[in-house]
């Protein structure tokens, strides 16, 4: 197994520069909220280390299947910078959680790409509830750290990009 024994949440964004006052978006779905809520913690830690001028939002959606629906939302009527679409999903006995995942997947992927701003897939999708402990805050590290760092790295590339460097 390609995570054993390693916390995979060690970043280094030193030198990436975003703009300031920058408009960020949490959708966080309500379903398995012990995990849910470690992802957002390690997100918001993450955001108010390194974007302290900027604004964070924090939206709840009753499900993962929801978020893609929120984050529309939030380029809609917020007019979000960038938002961090956080969920988990755990699998059952049933076709359910195929249904779910790829549906949120896609809805996020498309989202971001209608409204060419960075929608970051941080949903979890695992066999167990252990395996969600682990990467939510665990020994894993945290998965919302990741989804962070990585939504800064698209701000800051779409500044580069747009602005001609």
């Amino acid at each position: 197994m390609a995570t054993a024994a390693a916390n995979l949440s060690a970043y280094d964004i030193q030198g990436v520069q975003v703009r300031k006052g920058l408009n960020i978006v949490l959708v966080v779905s309500e379903w398995n909220e012990e995990i849910t809520s470690g992802l957002q913690k390690g997100a918001e830690e993450v955001l108010d280390k390194h974007l302290p001028d900027s604004t964070i939002h924090i939206h709840h959606v009753p499900g993962s299947f929801e978020l893609p629906m929120g984050a529309q939302w939030a380029f809609e009527h917020l007019d979000a910078d960038g938002v961090i679409c956080i969920g988990n999903v755990i699998r059952g006995e049933t076709a359910h959680f195929d249904y779910v995942c790829q549906a949120a997947s896609q809805g996020i992927l498309n989202v971001g790409l209608s409204y060419a701003r960075p929608c970051i897939f941080c949903v979890l999708t695992d066999n167990n509830i252990e395996q969600s402990r682990a990467r939510s805050g665990g020994k894993y590290g945290n998965k919302g750290t990741e989804a962070a760092v990585g939504l800064i790295k698209m701000l800051a590339l779409q500044d580069k990009m747009t602005s001609g460097s």
